[in-house]
């Protein structure tokens, strides 16, 4: 009973071991007191009064013992009952039972006897448990020709004889009881297995994942809850295997990324410890360098510290109201000397009387940055980045355009995914792939929401959509 097979088994069992032998019971108790009992009392009336009028025309039975014993013998040829004839006082005259022999000529004290001797036709049915009792006694009167009483006749019926029915019942009904035992184990059985085994395959399919083995998808089939079942270990083993590649690509990013500046800084190290510091132009050639190298590591634990921030849970925001137009003027300007470093202009398009805005300026800001630093990243030198924004329907928008490379269509669902970085043509794989999810979720901690729409070899907008009114929590 350790296992999910054995009590399903058991449950299918138990119901005909309890139920069905007490419904077997039951049965056996209404057809003997409402079918059988009844019936036979209706067929030992019926003889009872047949063998009353043929009494009722042989006067001569009830002087001569021998004419009732011969008149008995030939009456109880075709009846499995008993049949006594008795006076009206209850004098036994003959009997069809030789057990009765030594009861013949004295009186009996049978209950029912005195009412059958009023002329009544009188049945009782008695419920004894006793093997041997009269269950059924019938005392039906016998009239002569002028309506006088001249006798009775007595029919019984013992239990014995209803009990041979029973047995056969009894033999039926256990039979019936087997078959259905071994209905049930093999019904039992059947269900447990198409139960268990899917179970089983979901366990196992979790067991294999963290051992770090990866099994084929659960087949999705059997009941509505082991479908869900199935359905919800697929989507964990699905969700589990993209965190290990994620985790597996954080830390090739990682050493991708760290590697690269600490390597120029090293460098740069090394060449003024041989004497490169000596020329002044070398020398602010070579700090500048490092000083850049050390911006790309400070943005770079940005991001990390962010992708921590998204673990620990959701982002806390400190708002305050926010004038659009100057704000983004502001925010452009370390853009503008990295757009003029790669040959880029950069223009930004605001129309007049944009409403205020309440929202986070630092993480908006880092947001809006993001985007800025994926359009210098990949708009090819002499290429223009536009940055635009309005206000419509209860929304603010700020878009930025390049005319980068541009998006196919099927990476455009990936892109805000942790660690994706775009294999396209035009685009250089660099950075870790956390801008844009750190973007998209920086609007999103506002109520607002990041669309993007590009077409390869035609450049790339990214627009920030923002409630004017700060939504309700």
């Amino acid at each position: 009973m350790h296992t999910l097979r054995g009590r399903l088994v058991l449950s299918h069992v138990l119901p005909i071991l309890l139920i069905i032998p007490l419904l077997g019971l039951a049965l056996i108790y209404v057809i003997e007191t409402q079918v059988l009992i009844p019936d036979l009392s209706r067929e030992l009336a019926g003889e009872a009064q047949l063998a009353a009028r043929m009494a009722g025309v042989q006067p001569r039975l009830w002087d001569d013992p021998a004419e009732a014993r011969q008149f008995l013998h030939q009456v109880s040829q075709g009846l499995a009952s008993r049949v006594m004839l008795l006076t009206p006082e209850g004098l036994l005259l003959a009997s069809s039972d030789t057990g009765d022999a030594g009861r013949l000529g004295s009186t009996l004290d049978a209950p029912g006897l005195a009412e059958a001797a009023q002329g009544r036709l009188v049945v009782r049915t008695s419920y004894s448990q006793g093997m041997q009792a009269e269950i059924v006694d019938v005392f039906a009167p016998v009239q002569d020709a002028g309506g006088q009483l001249v006798g009775l006749v007595r029919l019984s019926q013992r239990y014995t004889t209803v009990a041979q029915e029973f047995l056969r019942l009894r033999y039926l009904i256990s039979g019936v009881l087997f078959l259905g035992l071994l209905g049930g184990v093999a019904l039992g059985w059947w269900i447990a297995v198409t139960l268990s085994r899917p179970l089983q395959r979901a366990a196992q399919a979790v067991y294999d994942l963290a051992l770090g083995e990866r099994g084929e998808r659960l087949p999705v089939q059997g009941p509505l809850e082991l479908r869900q079942l199935a359905q919800a270990v697929n989507h964990l083993v699905e969700r589990l295997r993209l965190l290990e590649t994620g985790r597996q690509r954080l830390l090739a990013n990682l050493v991708h990324e760290l590697g690269r500046p600490l390597g120029a800084i090293h460098a740069g190290l090394q060449t003024l410890l041989r004497g490169a510091r000596s020329d002044p132009r070398v020398l602010e050639e070579l700090l500048s360098g490092i000083d850049d190298q050390v911006l790309r590591l400070d943005h770079l634990l940005d991001d990390l510290s962010h992708l921590h921030g998204q673990v620990l849970g959701p982002l806390e925001l400190q708002r305050q109201p926010i004038e659009v137009a100057g704000w983004l003027e502001q925010a452009l300007v370390p853009w503008r000397q990295a757009a003029a470093a790669r040959k880029l202009s950069l223009e930004l398009r605001v129309p007049p009387g944009l409403p205020t805005l309440e929202a986070d300026p630092l993480r908006l800001e880092q947001a809006l940055g993001n985007l800025l630093s994926n359009a210098v990243k990949f708009t090819p030198p002499g290429g223009q980045i536009g940055v635009a924004a309005g206000a419509e329907a209860g929304w603010l928008w700020m878009a930025v355009q390049d005319s980068g490379p541009g998006i196919p269509h099927s990476e455009q669902d990936q892109i805000f995914t942790p660690f994706y970085r775009g294999a396209q043509s035009g685009r250089i794989p660099q950075g870790m792939g956390l801008g844009l999810s750190i973007a998209r979720d920086m609007v999103e901690a506002h109520g607002g929401a990041l669309e993007v729409r590009s077409e390869a070899g035609q450049g790339s907008e990214f627009t920030i959509r923002l409630p004017l009114r700060r939504p309700a929590v």
